[in-house]
């Protein structure tokens, strides 16, 4: 669909930087730590797909409150892996979560049907709702994105969801796509019992003890990760859906993003977020006219 490099080609010959590499729009936003509201946002516009959530609360450690810290951080862990691993790195993890979910089936509670976990559209609807949040949080805090790069991240991460099984065909590959998904799914989602549960507990989860800070910010980060949400997805879960909350949401999004950029890179980063931004300064000085936001 857009004529970008691929990983191999955008990082040398012979060089393996997995997915993404140099030169992707991933690798220059997956890193900004504010995108880490993105990533609790998603888990709320998942919770909006009832078999997805039935899905997940009957078969995942998410949902007990002693196991869900360490399920989160597995969860963390893949999206690294999949985000800077080398390919056989992304291969394994991946393998292990197709054949993890291909074991799994939920009960319908509106039905009393059973469902694969793995069903295309359970996946689908799960790898766009990271997607959307990741770029809707973005966009909003101020990253630098041009319309094009928009519809390139889209693209690049139909790569991402081909590990977790679906067909890269099947997967819209920019916004417009995208936002046609959505236009169509909303007649068919909403917010069931479990879903309304977990957003309650996004506001007093509980933590380990070493976590206890995390538990006296919780309301503030999940008044600002519900505002994030589209409004429609707010009015599902029972909230207002005000144009009001929308501003002060990206207002909020973009202070953070200002007053993370005033931190040293070398603290600001992880180490895999430092070495992408430093193989993509390399790759843009080797082709004049490109160039990394700083």
């Amino acid at each position: 669909m857009h004529d970008e490099p691929g990983p191999r080609e955008a990082g040398g010959a012979g060089e393996d930087h997995g997915l993404f590499g140099p030169g992707s729009v991933t690798w220059r936003v997956m890193g900004e730590p504010v995108l880490m509201v993105g990533g609790i946002r998603a888990l709320l516009l998942q919770a909006l797909h009832p078999r997805t959530m039935w899905g997940t609360a009957q078969n995942s450690e998410l949902m007990d409150p002693s196991t869900a810290w360490e399920r989160l951080g597995r969860t963390v862990e893949f999206v690294r892996v999949r985000t800077y691993g080398t390919e056989d790195e992304v291969e394994r993890v991946g393998r292990r979560v197709r054949k993890l979910h291909s074991k799994l089936t939920g009960l319908d509670l509106g039905t009393g049907e059973t469902f694969r976990v793995d069903d295309p559209e359970n996946l689908l609807w799960v790898h766009l709702g990271e997607v959307d949040s990741y770029l809707d949080v973005a966009r909003r805090a101020g990253v630098p994105l041009t319309r094009a790069d928009a519809d390139a991240f889209v693209d690049e991460q139909r790569r991402a969801a081909a590990v977790v099984g679906l067909d890269p065909a099947d997967v819209p590959g920019s916004v417009a796509e995208m936002e046609d998904y959505y236009a169509d799914m909303r007649r068919r989602i909403w917010a069931c019992r479990e879903a309304r549960d977990g957003l309650r507990r996004m506001f007093s989860p509980a933590v380990p003890r070493h976590l206890l800070p995390l538990k006296l910010a919780a309301p503030g980060i999940g008044m600002l990760v519900v505002a994030t949400l589209p409004r429609w997805a707010r009015r599902m879960y029972g909230l207002p859906g005000l144009p009001t909350s929308d501003l002060a949401a990206t207002l909020t999004l973009k202070g953070l993003y200002r007053t993370t950029r005033a931190v040293p890179e070398r603290f600001r980063y992880t180490p895999d977020a430092r070495r992408a931004r430093r193989l993509t300064r390399e790759h843009e000085a080797a082709r004049p006219g490109l160039s990394i936001a700083s």
